[in-house]
């Protein structure tokens, strides 16, 4: 009998190590196993350090000073682009950034106009897509030249959600009721609804880049997020992240603070007045609290945060950038 008890009971142990290893496996496998299905080269990458210093792109460190010029402002010799602490401009592309404070929270806009829609580009962190293959937005800028940048949609926190990328589809799962970002090749914005049309049918329509996080805040310049529409998360201060376009080749980048004593933080319903105060004709909601992050020259703009205590970056599996 007794013998038949310890059989039982060595029995149990050992069920329960098996169940606890495999929990243990399946939570690693879904939330930290990194697992790259494709491997994405940069769009444009520079194939030599004197390369990477050619017209319209920013080279790897900063313009030295000159100091018989301004020194608040930088010049490269090689692109001829005129850099400050908070703005950027060459023959192609323009940035000027600004700090507002509205709703009891710092707000970073960068005003962005370009000569063609090709500098607004994104990116993959590791250039790779797949699975918890994630990094930091200021080190996925830094691999791409970019000159500036904010993270995407996150990606590869959702098994859904159509993602495309420079014209190439890499998952067309449809998320119900979900609201993306279409930026077309001519550089034009449009929200679609997934359950509305196939990913593949907007490929033939010219998509370059979808974008799947959401809400849509402003749709042909009209507000489209109500206050009762709010629920959970949605209806807290926090963090955010926003894209939106003006008009054609005129495009804004918004990264809000929160969750500290400086910044409260936005609402969705706030962030969506606070763009359309900006003239945005179309705006969408990207991925904010921790992920929420401006990088300009290589150097973080906001303070991003998860917790409210430290400032940190959180490592991402995407970014939305202009170079």
């Amino acid at each position: 009998m007794i013998s038949f008890f310890k059989r039982k009971y060595v029995c149990a142990v050992i069920f329960s190590v098996v169940l606890i290893s495999f929990t243990l496996f399946m939570v690693l496998d879904t939330f930290v196993i990194e697992k790259i299905y494709q491997t994405v080269p940069p769009i444009n990458q520079e194939t030599s350090e004197t390369e990477s210093g050619s017209e319209g792109k920013q080279s790897d460190t900063k313009p030295e000073k000159n100091d018989s010029e301004n020194e608040n402002e930088s010049q490269s010799e090689n692109s001829g682009a005129v850099l400050t602490e908070n703005s950027y401009k060459d023959e192609n592309i323009s940035i000027t950034i600004t700090t507002h404070r509205e709703y009891n929270t710092e707000i970073y806009v960068a005003d962005i106009k370009l000569s063609s829609p090709e500098y607004l580009k994104t990116a993959f962190a590791k250039n790779a897509y797949g699975r918890n293959v994630t990094a930091k937005t200021s080190s996925t800028a830094k691999n791409v030249n970019a000159i500036l940048a904010i993270n995407g949609d996150y990606y590869g926190a959702q098994e859904k959600g159509y993602v495309i990328r420079n014209n190439v589809l890499y998952r067309d799962t449809v998320s119900r009721d979900n609201e993306d970002l279409v930026i077309y090749n001519d550089g034009s914005f449009g929200i679609i609804r997934e359950t509305e049309i196939s990913a593949d049918e907007l490929l033939k329509q010219g998509a370059r880049e979808v974008l799947s996080f959401g809400p849509a805040l402003i749709e042909n310049g009209v507000i489209s997020v109500d206050k009762n529409d709010e629920v959970g998360q949605a209806m807290a201060s926090n963090p955010r992240t926003a894209i939106g376009i003006v008009e054609e080749n005129h495009y804004i980048f918004v990264v809000s603070d929160g969750r500290t004593r400086e910044s409260e933080g936005l609402t969705l319903l706030e962030l969506a007045k606070f763009m359309q105060s900006l003239s945005a004709n179309t705006a969408y909601n990207l991925d904010g609290g921790g992920s929420a992050t401006m990088v300009f020259n290589g150097d973080i703009v906001n303070k991003p945060t998860t917790n409210g205590k430290t400032i940190k970056e959180r490592s991402v599996s995407d970014i939305v950038y202009i170079g």
